[in-house]
């Protein structure tokens, strides 16, 4: 049998927009900057994100199974399982399916919950979804949600204005407990900054800080979330993962600022890959 699994790769689910540097199209660039081979498994197909004001959709739902299953018959097998924005219960159902079926002890699943942001979930997430995607994390060696999205899976009242540590260490002693070794909150708002905290089981929670820079673009937890699996799959420390992501894309926003780039084409890391080690 032809061997098909001599070379690192990461399965990355996730829609895949054309335009506006986000989802897969943000994936594969980043993890092959990282020498980890990149194979997606696209949710659907947007010709530019929905910030802006019209885009093309196809819906790739019905499609995802044969796909997967043509997969299955190559007995791929991958380093890495990397998620993103899923659009509905069905969808999550098939992901909980391709991590029951690929899964191996040798394979680092990491999760980005993309239900909401700014203390709200996304117009188009329901309930049903949230309950669903709380039993998808319990399939997540690396967690990386958003301030809004760790209360929504912790069932925590989000509130505006400063989080003290204790109150974020126990909102992450919470994820962990769903089952996630690590844990990075990402995009916490602390006056002129902008923190991460990390958490691993067993240890401290650290809360790490960086100023905050120009606003917020979309992609970025992408090129973030595409980082951290890909130094996961390489064995990076994930204090060393995380600050790493976090100064590069600082870096590439403002590169992107200096260039007039408007905030719906995301950052140009692409002014910055070739520095990425």
């Amino acid at each position: 049998m032809i061997d098909h699994n001599r070379q690192k790769k990461i399965a990355v689910i996730n829609d895949f927009s054309g335009f506006g540097r986000c989802s897969i199209a943000v994936s594969m660039p980043i993890l092959s900057a990282l020498k980890v081979q990149c194979c997606p498994v696209p949710t659907s197909i947007f010709s530019n994100h929905t910030g802006f004001p019209q885009f093309f959709f196809d819906d790739y739902t019905d499609k995802m199974q044969s796909y997967i299953d043509n997969w299955k018959k190559l007995n791929l097998q991958f380093n890495g399982i990397q998620t993103g924005f899923l659009g509905s219960e069905r969808q999550i159902a098939i992901v909980q399916k391709f991590l029951e079926d690929f899964c191996t002890a040798h394979t680092t699943v990491v999760i980005d919950p993309v239900m909401g942001d700014h203390g709200s979930m996304y117009p188009t997430y329901t309930e049903g979804m949230c309950q669903s995607m709380k039993k998808l994390v319990a399939y997540a060696d690396i967690l990386t949600p958003n301030l809004t999205e760790a209360c929504i899976l912790t069932d925590t009242p989000f509130h505006e204005g400063h989080w003290t540590m204790k109150e974020l260490d126990v909102l992450a002693r919470k994820l962990a407990e769903q089952g996630p070794e690590k844990i990075v909150i990402t995009g916490i708002p602390q006056k002129a900054y902008v923190s991460n905290l990390i958490y691993e089981k067993g240890g401290d929670a650290k809360l790490l800080r960086t100023l905050r820079i120009g606003s917020e673009r979309s992609g970025t937890g992408d090129v973030f979330s595409s980082i951290i699996a890909a130094d996961a799959v390489n064995q990076v420390p994930f204090e060393t993962s995380v600050r790493k992501a976090s100064r590069f894309i600082k870096k590439c926003i403002l590169r992107s600022i200096e260039m007039g780039l408007p905030k719906t084409d995301g950052v140009c890391f692409e002014e910055y890959l070739t520095t990425l080690k």
